[in-house]
């Protein structure tokens, strides 16, 4: 690897088309990208990364997008990574609150909007 500090990001979606879009843009940006289709054993998928930020889509078998952030969120080793929500959902901000998350994504997103949000929540991480 020529740059050792690679930022990581963990992507949680069952729909491959979004993963395969995103891995692609930020993977040009530089980032080192882990995909998963569900969030089944969450804390050993994160902790096997232990990515600068996750993505976690609403809809993720088999426990849903809530349930998976919460499950971070308790974990001490994994609670500070951030996480951004997304979902098509209309209620989108009540469920990333719900779930603990950072901040949200409304589903279709465009691609900046990928990339402002990302930026912003390393920015209040660091």
């Amino acid at each position: 690897m020529n740059n050792s500090t690679n930022r990581k990001i963990v992507i949680f979606d069952d729909d491959e088309d979004i993963l395969s879009i995103c891995a692609y843009i930020l993977e040009e940006q530089g980032w080192e990208v882990h995909t998963y289709t569900d969030c089944n054993n969450i804390t050993e998928k994160v902790t096997a990364v232990m990515p600068d930020v996750i993505l976690m889509d609403n809809w993720i078998p088999e426990a849903g997008g809530i349930v998976a952030t919460q499950t971070l969120k308790t974990n001490d080793e994994l609670k500070n990574i951030p996480v951004v929500y997304f979902s098509a959902n209309s209620d989108i901000q009540l469920l990333a609150s719900h779930a603990g998350a950072e901040t949200y994504l409304a589903k279709p997103f465009d691609l900046d909007e990928l990339e402002k949000t990302i930026s912003n929540v390393l920015q209040k991480a660091s």
